[in-house]
């Protein structure tokens, strides 16, 4: 089943073009990635998705629904859950008091005590450092909170902005590897990420974004294919 539909969006700020004709779909229980340079325009797509930038054409969605031009608060209640590059904790806030604030689309205590359990047991750091302040943990331990606190809005589509951004080398291996695990248990996720052969090496499909336009999209096996992976971040990327 689709999940997501986006066709054909386009975007500026101001007289700039951000997007021009994007189009991507992502079905349910799929792992999609957007890829591509800095400025290539994936962080422009999952904020035009989640609300937070209207496309001056196009159309997006999602579960049925038409949602482009929906306010942000409205897409979340929809069952869009954003993390966005950066993570955006809370840092004076507790990590239970951060997931907290991912549940309160749902209000039901009852419901919070249950999915703050499946956190705990997903995310084990987390449950060891529950009254303490966002700000104080690592950074793996924060993108791991930003992470949880989207599944506590129990979303139908999660998605990830960058999320090794920044990261030592061994927590990059972990957040991938948490990916993995998420993907396999059935979450749909869009992701952005700039570790190419890494993302290549877990997703179903990807979409190449160039300038602001979709490239090319397909399989792992296809992208590797169709475009030099390391060429992409160079500058001259198509195979021959």
């Amino acid at each position: 089943m689709t999940v997501l539909t986006v066709g054909g969006i386009s975007v500026r700020y101001g007289a700039i073009s951000a997007l021009r004709d994007v189009s991507l779909s992502v079905q349910e229980g799929e792992l999609v990635a957007l890829i591509g340079v800095n400025g290539a325009g994936k962080t422009t797509t999952l904020s035009t998705i989640a609300g937070a930038l209207k496309p001056f054409q196009g159309t997006i969605t999602f579960a049925g629904e038409q949602i482009n031009g929906r306010p942000p608060e409205y897409i979340t209640r929809k069952g869009i859950a954003l993390v966005p590059e950066g993570r955006d904790i809370f840092p004076s806030l507790t990590v239970s008091e951060n997931l907290r604030l991912g549940a309160f689309v749902r209000g039901s205590r009852a419901e919070f005590q249950h999915d703050l359990a499946e956190m705990i047991e997903m995310f084990p750091i987390l449950g060891e450092r529950l009254r303490q302040a966002g700000g104080t943990l690592s950074g793996g331990e924060q993108q791991q909170l930003a992470i949880a606190r989207a599944l506590m809005s129990r979303p139908k589509l999660l998605m990830l902005d960058e999320p090794s951004l920044g990261l030592a080398p061994v927590l990059v291996d972990q957040i991938f590897q948490l990916i993995g695990r998420l993907h396999a248990g059935g979450v749909t996720i869009l992701l952005v990420e700039q570790n190419v052969a890494r993302t290549l090496d877990i997703v179903d499909r990807a979409y190449l974004l160039h300038t602001g336009k979709v490239e090319v999209e397909g399989t792992p096996d296809h992208i590797r294919e169709s475009f030099d992976v390391e060429g992409v971040y160079l500058g001259d990327h198509r195979r021959s």
